[in-house]
């Protein structure tokens, strides 16, 4: 089956519906295609005690305050998948799901967009597919011997799952000690980071964090000095169970291990220590492999863009995959500017 419109957006998370919305304004003919059956992206497989950085009214995407969360300052995953789910109803977004997108190919004036179920031509696209379905894991000497359980910060889920268990996280970010507070107090937990944990102050939330980054942002383009940004500040934010397991001591980071055995790791110094189960909560990459056709990626896996929009393909536009495709871009609230932008230049585009 073929179809054909002026815009396809592939991914329908935060990204692809404030695309939506600003795609919709102007009235262009446009259809969002999600591998997901529900609505809600990658915030429907998070883990369970998952917060926000930030209050509701400071995580909302264009055109719709997020309602607060009876009884919690920062709303948990679960409140930000019924808000997704609202926004895209409310909006009357054209989310097409399930439909995998296969592959993206030039075909004359036209993208073809190839899927699981059908393919679409457009005159432009919009991948707005973020990095969830992308986990990083590094390279550690040993790491196929080990015995015991490894995973990924996306199949952890309840400290229940580990209850009386020794257990390892590994990573110094924000999913790294949330997931280590979790553990702290049903499990012996040892959690390892790089190099020492950097807490942001514990006033310094996702409102500040977006500040930070939108003045780093304008910084570069005037061609000023580059500030750092948010890793100047800090790799951390204090939320509330963050804070709570760190002042009770129960969040005292060790180094890097150097190696894996069968029964646990091992450091430079020859100190070992057993585990039961090791999580690695060390980041991801920008999940473009729907891109390949189009030959566009460099260093870091990045594809160069100018804004949103891809150098040596205009008819393409990258939203939500981090700072490289606009301030804040991968947050719910940071997302909706690069949206805009992105929706101004195919609207210009499309006109011309």
């Amino acid at each position: 089956m073929s179809h054909t419109t002026h815009v396809v957006v592939i991914g329908g998370g935060q990204a692809g519906l404030a695309a939506g919305y600003h795609l919709r304004r102007p009235g262009i003919d446009f259809v969002i295609l999600d591998a997901q059956t529900t609505p809600g992206g990658a915030w429907q497989h998070t883990w369970d005690s998952l917060r926000l950085f930030s209050p509701a009214a400071y995580s909302s995407l264009p055109g719709r305050l997020m309602p607060a969360q009876t009884g919690e300052t920062y709303p948990d995953a679960q409140h930000v998948v019924e808000y997704l789910a609202d926004y895209e109803g409310r909006y009357e977004l054209p989310v097409e799901r399930p439909v995998r997108v296969l592959g993206v190919h030039r075909d004359g004036r036209l993208l073809r967009v190839e899927t699981d179920s059908g393919t679409w031509h457009a005159r432009s696209v919009i991948s707005a597919t973020g990095t969830w379905w992308r986990p990083f894991l590094p390279a550690v000497s040993g790491q196929e011997a080990f015995e015991g359980r490894q995973l990924h910060t996306v199949e952890y889920r309840s400290p229940a799952d580990f209850a009386g268990q020794r257990v390892i996280v590994v990573g110094g970010g924000n999913s790294g000690a949330q997931v280590a507070a979790d553990l702290a107090y049903d499990t012996e937990l040892t959690w390892v980071t790089p190099r020492p944990p950097r807490y942001l102050a514990d006033d310094i939330d996702g409102r500040a964090l977006f500040d930070v980054a939108t003045a780093r942002r304008r910084a570069l383009d005037e061609g000023r000095t580059d500030s750092g940004g948010v890793a100047s500040l800090g790799d951390i934010v204090a939320v509330p169970p963050v804070r709570e397991a760190r002042d009770r001591g129960l969040l005292e980071a060790r180094p890097m291990f150097s190696r894996l055995h069968a029964n646990g790791v091992q450091w430079a110094d020859g100190t070992r220590a057993e585990t039961d189960a090791i999580i690695w909560c060390t980041g991801f990459r920008p999940a473009l492999s729907h891109l390949r056709p189009l030959q566009l990626r460099g260093q870091r896996g990045h594809i160069a863009t100018v804004g949103t929009r891809a150098m040596d393909e205009p008819r393409l536009h990258l939203l939500g995959y981090g700072d490289w495709t606009g301030p804040a871009s991968a947050t719910l609230i940071g997302v909706g500017r690069p949206a805009r932008d992105a929706a101004r230049e195919i609207a210009a585009l499309l006109a011309a």
